[in-house]
């Protein structure tokens, strides 16, 4: 892979959404292999296991694959994620922002990772008009008090969190 450039789109994707889907859609654009990094994050009590939000990432990519010309592969990892990013290679870190409220988290945590290893990229990709507000932790909450989150997430999650 040397001479690629290689980038990684971490997240705990706990459901994967329509908005995540949109920012891998764009992020191929950007780079010849794109890494999902599908985060442990325990901390955060994620209703999915790892290995279960890896497999519906696997099956969205499936669906929006057509034409992609860029390789894409879906991995779990525990670790900090430039530590991740410097063992898969990467030098690019793929951001998706929704709203102003993401951006001083995510300038936090970029100012960080550059300290950490100033050699990775971080990349940031606006969310499009309609994945502005589509969140993971609101579609669990609208889907666990009842509500319709068809426009928000595919078929596919809807049935896992419905076996949930």
């Amino acid at each position: 892979m040397a001479g690629k450039r290689i980038g990684i789109y971490p997240g705990t994707f706990d459901p994967v959404t329509n908005g995540h889907v949109d920012i891998i859609r764009r992020a191929v654009k950007l780079v010849d292999k794109l890494i999902i990094a599908v985060s442990v994050n325990a901390g955060k009590g994620p209703i999915f296991s790892v290995e279960e939000r890896a497999e519906l990432l696997k099956g969205e990519l499936a669906d929006a694959r057509n034409g992609f010309s860029t390789s894409i592969e879906v991995v779990t990892f525990d670790s900090l994620l430039m530590h991740f990013a410097e063992q898969m290679k990467a030098g690019v870190i793929i951001r998706g922002l929704r709203a102003v409220s993401d951006f001083e988290y995510e300038f936090q945590m970029t100012g960080m990772n550059a300290r950490l290893n100033p050699d990775i990229e971080t990349v940031f990709l606006m969310a499009s008009e309609r994945s502005q507000f589509i969140s993971s932790r609101f579609v669990k909450e609208i889907h666990k008090l009842g509500g319709d989150v068809s426009q928000f997430v595919s078929p596919r999650v809807i049935e896992a969190l419905r076996k949930k």
